[in-house]
């Protein structure tokens, strides 16, 4: 009687890993916290590293139509300063002239609104977030580029 129970364990534990080797591993998982404010698996940060998108500075990136939006966050001492590259085309010229904002989910869930400006010297878009609570942060940047809208959806942990 026990031989024939771990033998169906023993069965049943095979199966289990079969079907999860042959499962598709290119999966996006979404969550819905909040209907203003939607997220999916962001692309990991990866190091600075040079592709056929051009050269990343090491942050979320999503490519959308023709424009290359990456989204940096760093660690300080009066809250996070995040960075915000807009690019366009296959060579990446950076857009000076766009309205960025980003909309912010705290970790405890309330929003904020930050208005993004441009840094000539670094051609990028940039705000400090004055929130020092740790915890997951949603950000949805709105952008508009003479009347096109482009948005991009990225998260961090503090």
């Amino acid at each position: 009687m026990i031989s024939l129970k771990s033998s169906l364990i023993f069965i049943a534990s095979v199966g289990l890993l079969f079907l999860g080797a042959c499962s598709n591993s290119n999966q996006v998982a979404t969550t819905e916290k909040n209907p203003a404010i939607s997220t999916s698996t962001p692309a990991s940060p990866a190091g600075k590293t040079s592709s056929q998108h051009g050269e990343s500075k090491g942050g979320q990136v999503v490519e959308t139509g023709a424009y290359h939006l990456e989204f940096v966050a760093e660690k300080e001492a009066n809250g996070t300063h995040m960075d915000f590259y807009l690019q366009r085309g296959d060579n990446h010229e950076a857009i000076s002239n766009a309205k960025v904002k980003a909309q912010v989910q705290t970790p405890d869930g309330s929003q904020k609104t930050l208005n993004l400006t441009y840094d000539r010297e670094g051609k990028h878009y940039t705000v400090l977030l004055p929130e020092k609570s740790s915890g997951q942060y949603q950000v949805k940047m709105l952008v508009d580029i003479d009347g096109k809208k482009v948005d991009g959806r990225f998260s961090f942990n503090k």
